[in-house]
């Protein structure tokens, strides 16, 4: 497997990672009884963005090192042609 392939197989799972990891811990504007006149009454009231990027990218490396290692020791067998 390629640097390219290792690469986009890391932005790949990331992703993936990213939409599972964002609705975790997410408090809605109405549920906290704080709602900013205008704004949308589910929109959350602290996103932490940053915690969620952070946990996203050390939960795909852990993903991404088993998927590497799987390939690498041919428990996962690619076509010849990589």
């Amino acid at each position: 497997m390629s640097l390219f392939s290792m690469l986009v197989v890391f932005i790949l799972i990331w992703w993936v990672t990213l939409f599972a990891i964002l609705p975790i811990g997410v408090q809605g504007q109405a549920e906290s009884g704080e709602v900013v006149k205008g704004s949308e009454p589910g929109a959350p009231v602290k996103s932490e963005m940053k915690k969620k990027f952070m946990t996203t990218t050390i939960v795909t490396f852990i993903i991404w090192a088993i998927i590497c290692t799987l390939i690498f020791t041919n428990v996962i067998k690619l076509p010849a042609d990589y």
